[in-house]
């Protein structure tokens, strides 16, 4: 579980977001970061159990968290750290158009899920065109009981188009997805509840339930 000491220093990172700030509060960072990476290798030991994609990618709970630090040299925003970790369980790496299974850690707006957040446009062009091809196993997927109760806002996007795709046609049957430029799903944690003893258990659920979603988008990513 996410200790109250992790979430506390995000929480006085938000506010005194400085290097100053950090170097006298190092301490506190070496907690919650330690915190963070205890919990991802318990992650991924636990999802090994059920995922043989993650059990093969034998992945290093380091690379598997994002950095604290921002990449400033295109940002008007200069405050030098961000405020949150993603944990995030994906078979070739963090950074590979992959889906994935995702854990956010911030103060007042913790949440879970999988899939692909914004796929580039070969990734995108494959997506769209399996769900088009498989609709009925896409449907299966979306409205299985258990993943509708998991997940009851469904299927998420980053962003869709206001027309249709290139090469589909208004009426298509699945054009609400086709328009889509992200598939994922996303469950809003409450403070207490990622702290809570039953936490841990309560994320593998949820990654239990989303594996489906991930199996079907690395197939159609992969093809």
């Amino acid at each position: 579980m996410i200790d109250k000491k992790t979430l506390q220093f995000l929480a006085q990172l938000s506010v005194y977001n400085s290097k100053e700030w950090l170097d006298i509060h190092r301490l506190d960072y070496n907690f919650a970061k330690d915190n963070i990476l205890n919990l991802t290798q318990k992650l991924i030991t636990s999802v090994t159990t059920f995922d043989m994609e993650i059990a093969k990618a034998d992945l290093n709970p380091k690379k598997c968290i994002t950095r604290l630090n921002r990449d400033l040299r295109f940002s008007k925003d200069k405050t030098p750290y961000k405020t949150d970790y993603y944990i995030v369980l994906n078979r070739h790496g963090k950074n590979s158009p992959s889906a994935f299974y995702y854990l956010h850690i911030e103060l007042d707006n913790c949440f879970v899920g999988a899939g692909v957040y914004n796929p580039q446009a070969p990734e995108l062009k494959k997506i769209r065109s399996k769900i088009n091809a498989s609709l009925d196993e896409w449907n299966k997927i979306i409205t299985h009981k258990d993943f509708q109760s998991k997940f009851p806002s469904g299927i998420h996007n980053s962003g869709t188009l206001l027309r249709s795709p290139k090469g589909f046609e208004d009426d298509n049957p699945a054009i609400e997805f086709l328009k889509m430029k992200g598939f994922y799903t996303q469950e809003a944690l409450s403070d207490q509840e990622i702290q809570s003893s039953q936490s841990f258990e309560k994320i593998l659920e949820y990654f239990k339930s989303a594996k489906p979603l991930v199996d079907y988008l690395n197939v159609a990513i992969g093809e």
